[in-house]
């Protein structure tokens, strides 16, 4: 029988990393060309990455929509200063593009607004999703610890004129704290950092003592080793009515990245052959254990 549930839109999310400025105006010169079809931009993580600034963003968004892509401002997913906040004013202040807010800070900034809710918003359940809607949210993106089957019971009461989006693909966004791992992991205090992250553009990988990569430290981040690849659950994706599905950035590939999923949303490639073309692209590996329900870093699919 023919699939005739409705293909979701190819989102790129905004880069994780701390990159030089001339890397990040290359790497988004190459996603005006590619098959992304919205596009996040702005700095999550950490206010001190500051070599592209606000203006810069706004450039870089511009040019970007010209080449057609819809673009989409993101907000720090933990803000702890006063000049973090005056330019969190400033950035849902604009009216030229949606924002995504990646705390209740933002949130209650935008309210009465329409805006979009980014993983790092514990949308749980259904009563949350009805009261962020309520104050204007017209997207969400499902936190990357629930499951298939908690996004399933959400679909099923979610508000009219709200999007899902799914993190399809990348390391996984898993936790955020006040420390900076990075810094710490250089003997520095996070004051004086003196932009360690620049030397870990896909982040510092952590192993167990017994050689297995656990974890991806990013400054305040910390993220998976391996990268989500929901790519052979695609059939399962489009069934449950997701809208988007966006892909992570990474320091090398992600134009691949993007140029497979859209070839497989489109039906040029199989699923599963999809998502074996991309392990090598990936830093790490893949893994899928929380659509499963079960330990994040499996790979069930894989298996």
């Amino acid at each position: 029988m023919t699939d005739t549930s409705p293909t979701p839109r190819l989102s790129l999310g905004p880069i994780p990393y701390y990159w030089p400025k001339a890397q990040v105006d290359d790497f988004y010169a190459m996603v005006a060309d590619s098959p992304a079809e919205i596009v996040y931009l702005g700095e999550t993580i950490c206010a001190k990455r500051n070599q592209v600034r606000h203006e810069d963003w706004l450039q870089i968004a511009e040019r970007l929509t010209a080449a057609g892509k819809e673009v989409v401002l993101s907000t720090l997913a933990l803000l702890e200063a006063e000049s973090e906040l005056k330019r969190l004013r400033a950035l849902c202040a604009q009216d030229d593009y949606l924002v995504e807010a990646n705390d209740l800070g933002a949130v209650q900034l935008l309210r009465g607004r329409p805006f979009a809710v980014g993983h790092s918003v514990n949308v749980y359940n259904d009563r949350t999703l009805a009261l962020l809607a309520a104050d204007g949210c017209r997207r969400w993106v499902l936190p990357v610890e629930l499951t298939r089957d908690s996004l399933a019971a959400m679909q099923r009461t979610r508000p009219a004129g709200v999007e899902t989006e799914v993190f399809a693909y990348g390391r996984l966004p898993l936790a955020y704290s006040a420390r900076c791992f990075t810094a710490r992991a250089r003997d520095l205090p996070k004051d004086d950092c003196r932009d360690a992250c620049l030397d870990h553009p896909d982040g510092m990988v952590v192993d167990t003592q017994d050689d297995n990569r656990f974890l991806a430290l990013n400054g305040i981040q910390t993220q998976s080793a391996r990268s989500m690849n929901l790519l052979p659950v695609l059939a399962d994706l489009r069934g449950l009515g997701v809208d988007i599905l966006r892909v992570s950035p990474q320091s090398q590939h992600t134009g691949k990245v993007l140029e497979v999923f859209h070839r497989t949303l489109t039906g040029e490639l199989e699923p599963a052959a999809a998502a074996a073309a991309l392990t090598p692209l990936m830093p790490t590996g893949p893994c899928d254990g929380y659509w499963h329900g079960a330990a994040g870093m499996d790979a069930l699919a894989a298996a």
